[in-house]
């Protein structure tokens, strides 16, 4: 796949008192993408219980450009920026755009798969593969050990 985008709607509560989007929401946004991402390619929720395994965090950073108000139109994409080659680890990168062309946040996140029953960090199973190998690679995307 060479790109995923997804149209975000700003509700009046993802407004701060200052009337442009609140900091947590932009994590929310990034989130957002990736399980749609997960779902366009047929891994579900109920995938990632039969298999026990599920994505998990360990950094997330969004840097902010420009504000975002409640009448801008919006997309965020979602870009695999390295990954080791099992993918049991990996960082992905959002950027947020406002109103087609501008750039209004750039979100990035490290992860890695955990299986939930052991709690314990592991390579996901063949189905999780096949979709992270499908994700759009950033131009200077990294394999890592």
């Amino acid at each position: 796949m060479n790109e995923f985008v997804k149209s975000i709607e700003v509700r009046w509560a993802d407004l701060d008192p200052n009337f442009h989007v609140r900091h947590s929401v932009y994590y929310d946004w990034g989130a957002y993408s990736r399980i749609c991402f997960f779902q366009a390619l047929g891994v579900t929720t109920g995938i990632l219980l039969e298999h026990s395994v599920g994505p998990i965090l360990f950094r997330e950073e969004c840097i902010f450009k420009k504000e975002i108000h409640f009448s801008d139109k919006l997309h965020i994409d979602l870009q695999l920026i390295k990954s080791r080659e099992d993918y049991s680890r990996w960082s992905i990168r959002h950027s947020i755009y406002k109103n087609t062309d501008t750039l209004a946040a750039i979100i990035t996140v490290d992860g890695a798969w955990i299986d939930t029953h052991k709690r314990k960090l592991a390579v996901p199973p063949a189905i999780v593969l096949k979709m992270i190998a499908e994700m759009p690679k950033s131009p200077d995307f990294e394999w890592v050990k």
